[in-house]
């Protein structure tokens, strides 16, 4: 998977993940599953659509999340 895409939940992340963080990690994965770095103007909408559809996810990923011995369900705003 690609390296740069980091683990956003705790205890390697000790507060929740910012939107910021979730949107990088999401266009990282999308970037690696693509092959592009930055798509090209006809393939543009198609690229930030999978982006915004996996932060999404993410996001709701880690707000249902329960990290056992840690601070519970976290909950993303």
């Amino acid at each position: 998977m690609c390296r740069s895409i980091k683990t956003l939940r705790p205890p390697v992340l000790a507060e929740e993940a910012t939107e910021d963080e979730i949107r990088a990690a999401a266009l990282q994965y999308v970037r690696k599953i693509s092959g592009f770095r930055a798509p090209a103007a006809h393939n543009r909408e198609v690229f930030d659509q999978a982006v915004e559809a996996v932060a999404g996810a993410t996001a709701d990923l880690l707000a249902g999340l329960e990290v056992r011995g840690g601070a519970g369900t976290r909950r993303a705003s």
